[in-house]
């Protein structure tokens, strides 16, 4: 009988201690309201949510043979990247033709908005220039394969006379010049001796082309 009375009373005390751990843990809350998040981190955002106040850069001018991407909210069947045609105008689903060249992106998705107002209510319209191809310079004189080439990447004139294939045998090296259009509508001549530039000499001259500039080589 004192076996059973000791086996009794052992057991409520397991039973007292297993209970006042378990009263000792905090009870797991679950998370679920839309509070601030952690410091530094970022609240996870709907990938269908429209987009509003967008920032745009009302500097760059659409060109010819520039490749857009357009994107209409909720109309996968509108959204789409494409060329913009040498006549400078592009096609969409409902909107049509379209002219694109002329205009800033910001420009181009205000006339497409218009015009998807008869068959879509307030649409959400996105163009973006993924790749620009209109922007070019120029190279004529003794060079290999004077032309017309793209300002896809930043170029400087080694690289413009690199592109062109190199001089021809009586090209005057010393004597290069690139001339840079104004915004008054004049024309600057930078000279650019090739010489000096290769042997570290003014190095300065070796200056970034920017679009419509020309480079001669005599």
């Amino acid at each position: 009988m004192q076996r059973i009375a000791y086996r009794a009373i052992g057991l409520e005390i397991v039973s007292i201690v297993i209970s006042c751990s378990l009263l000792g843990q905090s009870p797991v809350k679950s998370d679920t309201h839309s509070g601030p998040t952690a410091a530094g981190a970022t609240a996870f955002q709907p990938s269908y949510e429209p987009l509003t106040g967008k920032p745009h850069d009302d500097h760059f001018v659409i060109g010819k043979d520039d490749i857009l991407t357009i994107n209409v909210w909720k109309e996968p069947d509108v959204s789409r990247s494409l060329p913009v045609r040498s006549d400078g105008r592009i096609s969409l689903p409902l909107v049509g033709e379209v002219q694109a060249a002329g205009l800033t992106p910001l420009q181009l998705e205000q006339s497409i908005v218009s015009r998807l107002r008869d068959y879509i209510t307030e649409p959400e319209v996105t163009v973006m220039v993924q790749q620009i191809n209109s922007e070019k310079f120029n190279i004529l004189g003794q060079v290999a394969r004077p032309g017309s080439y793209s300002l896809t990447v930043a170029t400087t004139v080694l690289d413009a006379i690199a592109a062109a294939g190199g001089f021809r045998d009586f090209a005057k090296k010393k004597g290069i010049y690139i001339l840079r259009q104004n915004i008054n509508g004049g024309e600057s001549r930078i000279p650019f001796n090739y010489k000096d530039v290769i042997r570290g000499k003014n190095p300065q001259q070796n200056i970034k082309l920017e679009p419509r500039d020309t480079v001669v080589v005599p």
